[in-house]
């Protein structure tokens, strides 16, 4: 059965304010993930030792990587990456648009990767929302839109994950949930799903959205004190089949 998780790392950097990619790759190790979606990762910034922490996080795993910056400044990149041990290929890339009247606010993506399972196509569509409500509403809608959830390409099993900075009451949420449904509520074990803060988890930010060809098995997220030490959000899992 295979396995995915979306998780923010918060650049490697733990609860207990120490830097250590490391940790971050054993937690998703015990984990046992096929395929990992990930945000808040610095590649080659000086903040945190020029480590490309994603081919890192990849390379400890053994999985293939696709990394793709919302936020460049030189040779630095931020952003966000899929891995995966499945056959795959990168699809898009891309920024998602921001509010028009604030323009100071951190820049932020999507990236679309499609993995091979059992032989059939699956559409893996990883972001990170902004933190103002507005403007998630207007990212929302841009990845609800021709240019990804309903583009051409993204047809058959898809999944939409990553941290949206939303709970499950926002417009954000609905937005989603007029093309996909949500994981959580389609999973027959109700485990807790609550991610933010990892110390004592009390909202569900971080979500996991599915196409109907994607039958949940199960959504939760692990709560072990070395989960709870490595970054600021938890991880959030889901196992799941493909409907023939």
């Amino acid at each position: 059965m295979p396995r995915i998780v979306t998780y923010n790392v918060h650049r490697c950097v733990g609860m207990d304010r120490r830097l250590d990619v490391g940790r971050v790759a054993d937690v998703l190790a015990a984990l046992q993930p096929d395929i990992v979606a990930l945000q808040e990762l610095d590649v080659g910034r000086a903040r945190t030792g020029g480590v490309d922490q994603a081919h890192e996080i990849a390379r400890r795993l053994d999985m293939a990587c696709h990394f793709h910056a919302a936020l460049t400044v030189e040779e630095e990149r931020y952003g966000d990456a899929i891995l995966t041990c499945f056959p795959e290929r990168m699809v898009q890339a891309a920024p998602l648009p921001g509010h028009p009247m604030i323009r100071q606010l951190e820049p932020r993506g999507a990236l679309w990767v499609e993995v091979e399972i059992e032989g059939r196509p699956v559409q893996v569509i990883n972001t990170h929302l902004g933190l103002v409500p507005k403007e998630q509403q207007i990212q929302a809608a841009s990845l609800a839109g021709p240019g990804w959830l309903r583009h051409p390409r993204c047809r058959d099993a898809t999944i939409l994950l990553g941290d949206f900075n939303a709970t499950a009451t926002s417009v954000v949420y609905r937005t989603l949930l007029a093309g996909l449904a949500a994981a959580r509520g389609l999973s027959p074990r109700k485990s807790p799903t609550a991610t933010f803060p990892s110390a004592l988890p009390v909202l569900r930010i971080d979500h996991l959205f599915v196409s109907p060809e994607i039958q949940v098995e199960d959504v939760f997220v692990p709560f072990s004190p070395l989960v709870r030490a490595a970054s600021d959000h938890l991880p959030l899992v889901m196992d799941f089949n493909l409907i023939a």
